[in-house]
């Protein structure tokens, strides 16, 4: 027993003396782990209190000299930290645990066993929390000295690219203080100027790229969360205020020299002053539109003075009672006085294609059409070696085409009716004519479709309908000339030039004038060694009319086209035309085919009427194959005329006819007569019957079938004839409101002109009273 005892207490003993080594240990362990996680958090706050970095360089330099200091304090703290944490790791190598943590009821002693794993648990808590600041801390400190590096880098940029560009600025704004005022410029060192401002604005491109770099650095360093300091953005803020005034200067004084070259350069409307004499005057409305003052009459209009007493001659040929006749004369008054006779479409096609007008559906300004005929009517003088009056030749030319294609004068017009109206009227045969418009309107394979043709018609006939022979056509509509043209390719969604040029060929109804106004053009300077028969004028100029009803009966064209006749005498159909001197085969196949008329009756001549050209259907058909006698006036600078005038046209509906000498294609055209008879719904006559005829009450029904489909023909005729009203009406109303403007404009100036007499004379009277 006392063995035993004795040896108890010499366990006992030495497990006391270990917890006591122990305690001794883990005590001075803990109190070193904690030690150092207090020092880490508050290394850890006083490097947060570091922020934020500074706006410029010698705030950044002395931060980083004091974040330099820190870190070496915490580098000079690291070898107790690693050593410590090596004794924590020693410690729990000797004393591991594994159990879970246990909770202890109140009272109950804890045992020397479960004391030690305490322990080392708390050991190992405060090792793992000192490692992971220690950690942290470190990158911390290794992060912050790189950003600090590059904040002081890029600032350091920003301060050289700063001076440099303040150098460039200056020396840039010295450039544009010396700028003249551009009043003080010649005209003709306008382009040189200009050319001098582009050139000065791409040197600059490097301080524009220079200005957007240290843009983008102190954006870059506003995204890190460094701020320039207020020294550094004002300094930033007052260099991008200089570029900003300097590039509004630059762009300013482009537009400025810009606009004068314009108005008073080679290219612009300023030399057209000069197309008026006093007391006219030429002025430019907003959307660069002329029109002109009379200070006289203190009147304004649209139309050149030159160009309404043109219109006024051209009333002259309202005597003329074939429609196509008519047009075709005043648009070869019109071609004369343009000077179009003597451009060739050559020349034409040269200057379409240096001023870039390939695309006819691109619409063009005021500004380039001008451009466009100066380069045509410069080139026509040096070409033909004549004088030219450029101004009075473009600004006519220019008002023509705003008359055809612009009445309302929105100053835009297609580059196809640009096209247009100078290729109907330049000195080319009609068959190029015919070709180079059929391009312009067909696609890549020479082919083009119901829309695009119809387009181009549409474009042509709005040259007879400004002079208000547009009824005698088939009206505005040209649905029915497009369904005439493709008969030529049945069934085929588009037509070649081939086929285009045979339909013209035939002269439809919708473009007989062009060719008609070629003849008229051959026909000026021809002479025929005949008499008339009416007035005995020998030998006839102009268009001779040979009567293939009577024998040596010529007619000059003066009298055939206004109808004149000898006293008791009629004129008898058929007639041949002739524009060139007669041969002697001409001769005699004309007395041939007269012999051969003498003996044909008055019926037969009924039955087969002589139509020069090919009809198409249209809502303004009429019965009668001759115009009135005349025709309204042309529009000038009386309103209620020019109202009168169209309100006139487009409720009369009547068509036109010129005769004419049916030469190889006459076959052709019977042939396409009777198949646009056929194409029209005919009642069936009553009294035909034959083999295979209907019964009576069939016939009946067909008849009503038949009146049925002629009524509805009817209605859609008047429909789409009330459509053209109303459209033809709308154009009026906006030319109305157009002159109401004008007008209220006038009465403003007017008013002022008299409120400045009156200021004037009580001026006068009461001085004269003093």
């Amino acid at each position: 027993m006392n063995l035993c005892w004795n040896e108890i207490k010499r366990k006992s003993h030495n497990i006391r003396a270990r917890l006591e080594a122990f305690s001794d240990n883990s005590g001075k362990l803990q109190l070193s782990l904690q030690e150092i996680i207090e020092w880490l958090t508050a290394k850890d706050e006083e490097l947060s209190e570091q922020l934020p970095i500074g706006g410029d360089v010698g705030a950044v330099q002395h931060q980083r000299e004091f974040h330099q200091a820190f870190m070496e304090d915490v580098k000079s703290r690291g070898p107790f930290i690693y050593s410590v944490l090596e004794s924590a790791q020693a410690f729990l190598a000797q004393h591991p645990f594994q159990e879970p943590e246990e909770t202890l009821t109140d009272g109950k002693e804890v045992s020397p066993r479960r004391r030690i794993l305490n322990v080392s648990r708390s050991v190992w808590k405060q090792a793992n929390v000192a490692s992971d600041l220690w950690e942290k801390l470190t990158a911390r400190c290794v992060d912050r000295h790189r950003h600090m590096e590059r904040t002081l880098e890029r600032l350091l940029q920003i301060q050289a690219a700063m001076e440099e560009l303040a150098v460039a600025l200056e020396q840039a704004e010295g450039v544009r203080d010396a700028w003249e005022p551009v009043g003080d410029l010649f005209i003709d060192s306008l382009q040189d100027h200009i050319d001098a401002t582009k050139l000065f604005k791409e040197e600059l491109t490097q301080v524009k790229e220079g200005m957007k770099h240290i843009n983008d650095l102190a954006h870059q360093l506003a995204i890190s969360d460094v701020h320039l300091s207020m020294e550094n953005a004002r300094a930033l803020e007052h260099l991008n205020s200089r570029w900003k005034v300097l590039q509004g200067s630059i762009e300013e004084r482009l537009k400025q020299l810009q606009d004068a070259h314009r108005d008073f350069g080679p290219g612009s409307q300023h030399f057209l002053s000069s197309s008026v004499q006093i007391p006219w005057e030429r002025a430019i409305s907003p959307n660069k539109v002329p029109y002109y003052i009379n200070h006289q009459a203190q009147t304004t209009c649209w139309d050149h003075p030159k160009m309404t007493e043109l219109y006024q001659a051209l009333a002259d040929l309202n005597n003329i009672k074939f429609s196509a006749y008519r047009t075709a004369m005043k648009l070869r008054r019109v071609q004369k006085a343009l000077r179009l006779d003597l451009v060739a479409l050559s020349s034409l096609v040269e200057v379409f294609r240096e001023q870039e007008l390939q695309q006819g559906e691109h619409v063009m300004d005021v500004v380039e059409v001008i451009h466009g005929l100066t380069a045509l009517y410069e080139r026509l003088e040096e070409e033909r070696s004549i004088l030219v009056n450029i101004p009075l030749c473009v600004d006519m030319c220019l008002n023509w085409l705003l008359n055809v294609y612009d009445s309302a004068r929105n100053g835009k017009m297609r580059v196809l009716s640009f096209k247009m109206g100078l290729v109907i009227l330049c000195n080319a045969d009609v068959q190029e004519k015919y070709k180079y418009l059929f391009r312009q309107v067909s696609g890549a394979g020479g082919l083009t479709d119901q829309r695009h043709l119809s387009l181009l018609l549409h474009e042509a006939i709005q040259i007879p309908r400004q002079l208000g022979e547009v009824a005698a056509f088939g009206g505005s509509n040209v649905e029915p000339s497009v369904r005439s043209c493709f008969r030529m390719a049945p069934g085929k969604p588009a037509i070649e030039v081939s086929h285009f040029l045979e339909w013209m060929s035939l002269e439809p109804q919708s473009m007989v004038w062009l060719p008609v106004l070629h003849r008229v053009a051959a026909a000026e300077s021809t002479k025929h060694q005949a008499k008339c028969y009416v007035c005995k004028q020998c030998p006839i100029k102009g268009f001779r009319y040979r009567s293939l009803k009577q024998f040596n009966v010529d007619i000059c064209q003066t009298c055939f086209l206004t109808g004149r006749t000898t006293k008791g005498k009629k004129l008898h159909y058929p007639i041949m035309e002739y524009y060139t001197p007669t041969t002697s085969g001409e001769k005699m196949r004309d007395f041939a085919m007269t012999l051969k008329n003498k003996f044909r009756s008055k019926q037969y001549f009924t039955k087969h009427p002589q139509r020069g050209y090919l009809p198409v259907q249209s809502v303004l058909e009429a019965e009668s194959s001759e115009t009135p006698c005349s025709s309204p006036k042309l529009p000038h600078a009386d309103t209620h005329s020019r109202i009168e005038h169209y309100a006139s046209r487009y409720v009369s509906h009547y068509t036109g006819l010129y005769i004419k000498q049916l030469q190889h294609g006459e076959y052709r055209r019977l042939k396409w007569k009777h198949e646009e008879a056929v194409s029209v719904p005919m009642l069936t006559e009553a009294g035909e019957g034959g083999l295979g005829s209907p019964t009576v009450g069939e016939q009946q029904d067909e008849e009503l079938l038949a009146e049925a489909r002629v009524l509805r023909q009817h209605k859609t005729r008047l429909e789409t004839r009330m459509q053209i009203l109303e459209d033809h009406n709308k154009q009026l109303e906006s030319q109305l409101r157009r002159l109401r403007e004008l007008l209220l404009q006038s009465l403003q100036l007017l008013t002022l002109q008299i409120l400045n007499t009156i200021h004037i004379t009580i001026l006068k009277n009461y001085n004269n009273d003093e």
